[in-house]
């Protein structure tokens, strides 16, 4: 819509507790792909240990698993954690609080598949290739998650509010 027509809005007609209940809704399925990914690399390493090849890791390599397989187990709880407090919460009037919450603890669990992601990657080309190649290949996948993760929304923001000549845009 062009600037001149009047039906244009800058903003939504939307009620706190309407934001709050979209925000939710956004948060959940965010919290659901999240929860996908998170069950295919935890399963993916829950089959390793049945595996013939198993027995040969080396010391490191086992350590680097069992750390895959905590945080894979970590990032599920925190998956979790706000449709649980949720549920026991419901009906007492704390949306935002809840709101809240479940942004940090979604944050939390994107760092927590972050990890996940980097410690199956450089576990599978230290044992597929070598040592050499799985920690240039986790520290290569810490790099790009550090650029998309946390540098691509500073570099939206930015844009966002210099085209907004200096306001922040609202969700």
């Amino acid at each position: 819509m062009a600037e001149s027509d009047p039906v244009a809005r800058t903003g939504r007609n939307e009620s706190t507790e309407e934001r709050m209940d979209r925000n939710w809704m956004e948060l959940i399925q965010e919290l659901r792909v999240l929860q996908t990914g998170v069950q295919i690399l935890g399963g993916f390493l829950l089959t390793l240990p049945f595996q013939e090849r198993f027995e040969e890791l080396d010391e490191w390599q086992v350590t680097l698993y069992l750390c895959n397989v905590l945080v894979a187990a970590l990032t599920t709880i925190l998956i979790v954690m706000p449709v649980s407090v949720h549920r026991r919460l419901f009906r007492r009037g704390l949306k935002a609080a809840l709101v809240s919450n479940a942004d940090l603890v979604t944050k939390l669990a994107l760092g927590g598949v972050a990890l996940l992601i980097v410690g199956s990657a450089a576990l599978v080309f230290d044992v597929t290739i070598g040592r050499t190649a799985g920690l240039v290949t986790g520290g290569t996948i810490i790099l790009i998650v550090l650029v998309i993760v946390v540098g691509m929304p500073f570099w939206i923001l930015r844009r966002a509010v210099h085209n907004n000549n200096g306001n922040s845009p609202q969700e």
